[in-house]
């Protein structure tokens, strides 16, 4: 069947999950930080899915600012930046404002354009969402915003996916889903979606029982992927 449906992950794929931590070390007063924060952003974003993963396994779901305050000091103490309790607050307070990728919004424009119901699903709690999107400024060009929270467990749970059928009415290879995270997408590809992976860093498929259909170097190219 045609794609009427393109979904997106949020964070890393519509949104950089790099520019909290790139726009502190560039601030007045955190020249400190300005060495170490890449080894922070990166050890953010991994603490960050890995305790998702372990909260979904364990069965002890907590939204995902708590995840991602804790995984944040854990990146502090790592990196031995976690002597400043303002640049942690600072931290915090930019994720709320995370910059979209510059593709985004004239992709979005050309998906709805084209006809095509735009969303995002993802592990994000829904103040945190309406925040980046906000901030990205792309409100007007998505017709849902779906969080786990409705369901209570993280992806790649199955339930987590099913919001979009069950939200949309769609059939499952009517949606192109959209994920920066090779498992995620390995994943909505075993639930039935077609997939495409952002892989903007140029990584390794993921060794899983399901592959994307496409992998792609940024969003750009979407709507040729969704039929437009």
């Amino acid at each position: 069947m045609p794609i009427t449906t393109c979904v997106f992950d949020a964070y890393g794929t519509l949104f950089d999950v790099t520019a909290a931590a790139r726009a502190a070390a560039a601030e007045p007063g955190y020249e400190g930080f300005a060495g170490a924060w890449e080894k922070v952003a990166a050890d953010w974003r991994t603490k960050q899915l890995q305790y998702t993963w372990l909260r979904a396994i364990t069965d002890e779901h907590d939204d995902f600012w708590r995840v991602t305050q804790d995984a944040l000091d854990w990146a502090l103490e790592a990196a031995g930046q976690d002597g400043d309790p303002h640049l942690r607050e600072r931290l915090l307070d930019l994720y709320w404002e995370l910059e979209a990728f510059p593709e985004v919004p004239d992709m979005l424009a050309r998906l709805k354009d084209g006809g095509m119901v735009t969303a995002i699903l993802s592990n994000g709690s829904p103040p945190m969402l309406k925040g980046a999107v906000d901030s990205g400024g792309i409100g007007g060009l998505l017709d849902e915003v779906l969080s786990v929270e409705s369901v209570g467990i993280y992806k790649p749970a199955s339930a987590v996916y099913s919001l979009v059928r069950n939200r949309f009415g769609c059939e499952r290879d009517e949606v192109l889903f959209v994920s920066s995270n090779g498992w995620d997408a390995s994943a909505a590809a075993g639930f039935g979606f077609e997939t495409a992976w952002v892989n903007r860093a140029g990584l390794p498929q993921e060794r899983l029982p399901h592959a994307p259909a496409h992998t792609i170097d940024d969003l750009s190219g979407i709507p040729a992927l969704a039929g437009l």
